[in-house]
C-alpha cells in the first residue's frame, strides 16, 4: 500500500512538474508568479504531491519529530505558567508542608503560619543573629528566652553576662540575663533589637518565643490550629 501510494503521488507530482513546464511558452517562472485559475490549479497540485511525498516518505521520522515536538511544547508551557504563578505555588506549597510538617513557617508576604504540633505546642523554628534556632510559643512569658546554647549559637556572650533577672520557669524560680537580639526572623517576620533573656545552663529546656517579639507584630490570634502573625506594615 505504501509503495503505491509513493508512486501514485511521485506520478502525480510529475504530471504536475510538466504541466507547469508546458504552459505559458515553456515560462514555468511566470506561471509560478501568475494568480490566474491555471496557475494556481497547478501550484495547488503541485504543492499537494510534493507534500503527499514527504509524508510518505518521511512517515515514521515525521511521527516522532511531531511526538517530541508536543512534548517540548508541553514542558516550555508548564514553564511559563510556574515561573507566571511562581508566588502563589510558592504559598500552596509552604500551606501543604505545613499541615504535613508541624512546625513549619508558611511565609505569605509580611505574614507567618504555623500549626500546633502533635503535643499541643506551636513549636517553629527562628533565625536570630542568622542561626537557626528551634522555639516554643509562650503568650505566657513576658519575653523572648534562650537556652545557653542557643545564645551561644546566636553569638552572644554568655560567658560574660549577668544573670540577675528573676524569672519564674517550669523548674522553678531562677535568674536570667538581659540582652538585646540583633535580629529574629519567622517565616517573612523580621524584627530587630528584640529584648531578651538568657537562662542559666541546665534551667530551660526550650526556647520561648514571647511577648517581647509578639507586642511588636501588627497582629497576630490563634484560630483552631493555626498560629497566625502579621508583620507591622
Amino acid at each position: 500500500m505504501t509503495r503505491r501510494l509513493t508512486w501514485v503521488f511521485v506520478i502525480g507530482f510529475a504530471l504536475s512538474l510538466a504541466a507547469l513546464i508546458a504552459s505559458h511558452d515553456q515560462d514555468a517562472i511566470a506561471t509560478l508568479l501568475r494568480h490566474d485559475l491555471g496557475a494556481l490549479t497547478i501550484k495547488g497540485a503541485l504543492a499537494l504531491f510534493a507534500g503527499g511525498l514527504v509524508l510518505v516518505a518521511f512517515r515514521d521520522r515525521l511521527s516522532k519529530a511531531l511526538e517530541a515536538l508536543l512534548f517540548w511544547a508541553v514542558v516550555v508551557l508548564l514553564l511559563v505558567i510556574g515561573y507566571s504563578y511562581r508566588f502563589e505555588l510558592r504559598d500552596v506549597a509552604d500551606r501543604v508542608i505545613a499541615e504535613v510538617m508541624p512546625g513549619h513557617v508558611a511565609s505569605r508576604g509580611d505574614s507567618a503560619e504555623v500549626v500546633r504540633g502533635r503535643g499541643g505546642d506551636f513549636a517553629l523554628t527562628a533565625r536570630i543573629n542568622g542561626a537557626k534556632v528551634a522555639m516554643v510559643l509562650d503568650t505566657g512569658a513576658s519575653s523572648v528566652v534562650l537556652t545557653q546554647e542557643a545564645a551561644k549559637a546566636a553569638g552572644l556572650p554568655i560567658e560574660v553576662l549577668s544573670y540577675t533577672v528573676n524569672v519564674d520557669t517550669a523548674n522553678g524560680r531562677t535568674r536570667a540575663a538581659a540582652v538585646t537580639l540583633d535580629r529574629i526572623v519567622i517565616g517573612g517576620l523580621t524584627e530587630r533589637a528584640v529584648p531578651a533573656l538568657v537562662a542559666q545552663s541546665g534551667q530551660l529546656k526550650s526556647n520561648l518565643l514571647g511577648m517581647s517579639f509578639l507586642n511588636r507584630l501588627e497582629g497576630w490570634d490563634v484560630r483552631g490550629d493555626r498560629l497566625r502573625m502579621r508583620g507591622a506594615p
